[in-house]
């Protein structure tokens, strides 16, 4: 079935959804657009796809799309399912009310020539999501935190989802900021210098501010991985982006492996690393790098003398989570098993 005919039964079943009364109100009330009626930071053009119905292109763009039902009336090249086509691009405006707020673009086939070059895709690590919310490098001089949990309303020694506590904090905070409760775990050394390249903390949960009073503040835990207890650290909550698009550094950039996660000899695919290279050497969320075994010394067997083999390509990872010194990055491939001190580097696009 054709795109225009699913757009002309879905449009048929939400007016047919709507009480009689309540489309007599929509057709005599005239509905005005405001910017409070539009979603936040809405990426547009809105492509249209395959399969698209009217309710999902209002679904897009309005906070209420049963509300703005209304808009339609006065775009009929959208509410016309014959005109509108996979591939349209639709704007919404609300300076544009003289046509309904909306304008769609058709747009045209032309050739452009450039040189080819490798697409890279977009990595999904939305699995990760838990993982990456639970462990953090931090550098050595904030182990203390921005503040900590003093007590609760009920005097109990352990807390968890929903439970209200005293916090006292270091740095002002505000109605509705975010705190990661953590706890410090074992400093990460360099393989090669033995200096500490940061602190690995696991977070506990997360407690958003409620109010202050005479410099105690108010929080109650959202969520909690473990029980929380008095003295526990809280810092400033870490978005993670789970939508990571692939890039390259540019120039030459080494580094080790220095940490594997929960501990383990050795990881494999899909697993989470830290490396020894963080924000300073230009790394950030999604740069790509590949992970190489050093060569082994064998002795030449005509000269008599030791000789060491080539360095071997292992695995390839992409950076998460990237602090000044250190990173946490998803091993994305690998054909053999990976260890703490094997070298990553940044490769050409293949």
């Amino acid at each position: 079935m054709k795109l225009q005919h699913y757009l002309a039964i879905a449009w048929l079943m939400l007016l047919c959804a709507i009480p009689l009364q309540a489309t007599a109100d929509a057709l005599t009330v005239p509905q005005e657009v405001t910017e409070a009626d539009i979603k936040p930071n809405l990426p547009q053009p809105y492509i249209v796809k395959e399969g698209d119905t009217l309710w999902d292109i209002a679904n897009y763009f309005f906070k209420d799309p049963q509300k703005w039902l209304k808009i339609w009336e006065r775009n009929l090249y959208i509410t016309n399912p014959d005109l509108i086509y996979p591939g349209n691009e639709i704007w919404f405006s609300v300076k544009q009310k003289k046509n309904g707020g909306l304008t769609k673009v058709h747009p045209q086939p032309q050739v452009i020539n450039k040189p080819v070059e490798k697409l890279e895709p977009v990595i999904d690590t939305s699995k990760l999501l838990t993982a990456l919310a639970r462990q953090d490098f931090i550098q050595p001089d904030a182990v203390e935190g921005v503040g900590y949990i003093l007590d609760s309303e009920d005097d109990r020694l352990n807390f968890g989802t929903n439970d209200h506590l005293y916090l006292k904090m270091n740095q002002s905070a505000r109605d509705g900021d975010l705190f990661d409760v953590f706890r410090t775990g074992d400093p990460v050394k360099d393989p090669d210098s033995g200096k500490v390249a940061g602190v690995l903390v696991h977070h506990l949960g997360q407690i958003e501010i409620r109010s202050q009073d005479d410099g105690i503040y108010r929080g109650v835990v959202l969520r909690t991985f473990e029980e929380l207890s008095r003295g526990d650290r809280l810092k400033p909550a870490k978005q993670i982006d789970t939508r990571i698009t692939p890039s390259h550094p540019s120039g030459t950039t080494a580094g080790k492996v220095l940490y594997i996660r929960n501990d383990v000899a050795e990881a494999g695919q899909n697993q989470v690393i830290g490396i020894n290279l963080g924000a300073g050497a230009g790394l950030k969320a999604g740069t790509a790098l590949s992970i190489h075994r050093a060569g082994r010394m064998v002795k030449d067997q005509v000269s008599g003398k030791k000789t060491r083999l080539p360095e071997e390509k292992i695995g390839e990872l992409l950076v998460l989570v990237a602090q000044s010194k250190a990173s946490l990055a998803l091993v994305v491939e690998s054909t053999a098993p990976i260890n703490i001190g094997d070298v990553v580097r940044n490769q050409a696009r293949r």
